[in-house]
């Protein structure tokens, strides 16, 4: 089973988070409800990586968390639906919550897009170095706006600085 970020999105929403553990496992029985099959452990670690840089995928470390559970690590990070995100439910991943049986988890918007907007402005720092081309500043440039639209946060200057980055 190869997932899209949007389908990585749609599975850690019907929990509210996941641990990428926790994902796996989630995306497994998925699998293998669908046609016995295994995930790819690597098609999937990229597959994540692809979701947190594109905004798809945002990371919240556990003490971010509000859950009745109590016994959290505090190592924990978890990956949320991010800004960006179309969040799908894959075919045979609907019942995934009951079979894995973890309680759903709910996290603060405030701090969730405080947590995107250093991501974001890290992310557009990096493009500014050289570190990536014309093609990344305007994806980070439309995924502002996403980012402002979920979560409480003004990234006006970022956008300013992406423009004089473009010029």
């Amino acid at each position: 089973m190869d997932a899209t970020a949007d389908e990585l999105a749609g599975v850690v929403d019907l929990f509210g988070g996941l641990s990428r553990d926790e994902l796996e496992r989630a995306l497994s029985e998925a699998a293998f409800r669908a046609d016995g099959s295994s995930i790819d452990e690597h098609a999937l670690s990229e597959a994540i990586d692809d979701g947190l840089e594109s905004f798809t995928l945002l990371e919240c470390p556990a003490e971010r968390v509000t859950t009745d559970e109590t016994a959290l690590d505090p190592e924990t990070t978890f990956l949320v639906s991010g800004p960006a995100a179309f969040p799908t439910v894959p075919e045979y991943a609907e019942d995934v919550p009951h079979i894995l049986d973890i309680d759903r988890r709910r996290f603060d918007r405030g701090v969730l897009g405080r947590a995107a907007r250093e991501r974001f402005t890290d992310a557009v720092e990096a493009a500014l170095d050289g570190e990536t081309d014309d093609d990344r500043l305007r994806d980070l440039l439309e995924v502002s706006y996403d980012i402002e639209t979920w979560g409480p946060v003004e990234l006006s200057d970022e956008r300013a600085h992406i423009e004089e980055g473009l010029d």
